[in-house]
């Protein structure tokens, strides 16, 4: 299936890895233009020449702080025009709402709420006047079901889930620009290893066995991989998503046991 969008300008947020760079693959084998962000010079260039080697569209870098508004202005000032928005920030930590003080929650709301918001406010409005826009937001499962240690991951990410659900169905509806969520489940990333390394710690496992044990969580029986979550993105930002907007697509192997 031909997409659609061969020549389209896309910013995809925290790239260089994970679903972020699973994401920006996925939009360059369609031809589109990508500019990628990261905070890591490094991995952010080797991800970079790695997408300039499937040789369809143009690759940009722009390393830097997204949740910053110097980071914000200079990845919008290298992408010519943004008829593509994915916005994606790691997740903050765990942990007992008890010991997050005001900082805390700021910082994990700056992150995962205000900065995509003020990303779709610097976007939208040109997507509007052009009368093609995508935007794809990569929460998590956990604003489908919240899990406990997550307090501020459920938190940031829901309001801003609440807060795109009025802006989807509002008159930019109209003009061809739609804005969805993409809520990742246990996916094969350096988070999850991360994640499932302090959980065998912690319990006195091996990170096999920790890994094996998840596994065992998913109807799937695997975890996902950047590359599927990636396609699910490219859909969702084509000419052939135009009536799908202001939903929450849950990509997770099946974990979720309810019906809605």
């Amino acid at each position: 299936m031909d997409l659609g969008i061969e020549g389209k300008w896309a910013l995809v947020c925290a790239a260089s890895k994970g679903l972020g760079k699973g994401c920006a693959e996925a939009l360059v084998r369609e031809g589109a233009n990508v500019v990628i962000t990261a905070r890591g010079v490094e991995a952010l260039e080797a991800t970079a020449a790695e997408l300039r080697a499937i040789g369809r569209g143009e690759v940009r870098t722009v390393a830097g702080d997204i949740t910053t508004a110097e980071g914000r202005a200079a990845a919008l000032a290298a992408c010519p025009q943004v008829d593509i928005l994915v916005n994606n920030a790691g997740g903050p930590p765990p942990g007992d709402f008890r010991n997050w003080d005001r900082d805390t929650w700021i910082q994990a709301l700056d992150a995962n709420m205000l900065t995509p918001i003020e990303l779709i406010r610097s976007t939208i409005d040109a997507m509007a006047a052009r009368g093609y826009g995508r935007v794809v937001n990569i929460t998590s499962g956990a604003v489908k079901a919240p899990i406990g240690v997550l307090g501020l991951s459920n938190g940031a990410r829901s309001g801003l889930t609440g807060f795109v659900a009025g802006l989807a169905r509002s008159p930019i509806a109209a003009r061809n620009v739609t804005i969805n969520g993409l809520l990742p489940g246990a996916f094969d990333t350096d988070r999850l290893r991360t994640t499932l390394k302090a959980g065998a710690k912690a319990l006195g496992q091996n990170e096999e066995a920790a890994a094996d044990a998840r596994r065992r969580t998913i109807p799937s029986q695997r975890f996902g991989t950047p590359a599927e979550f990636g396609a699910i993105c490219a859909f969702l930002c084509s000419q052939h998503a135009g009536y799908l907007t202001g939903q929450n697509i849950l990509v997770d192997g099946g974990t979720y046991p309810g019906t809605f």
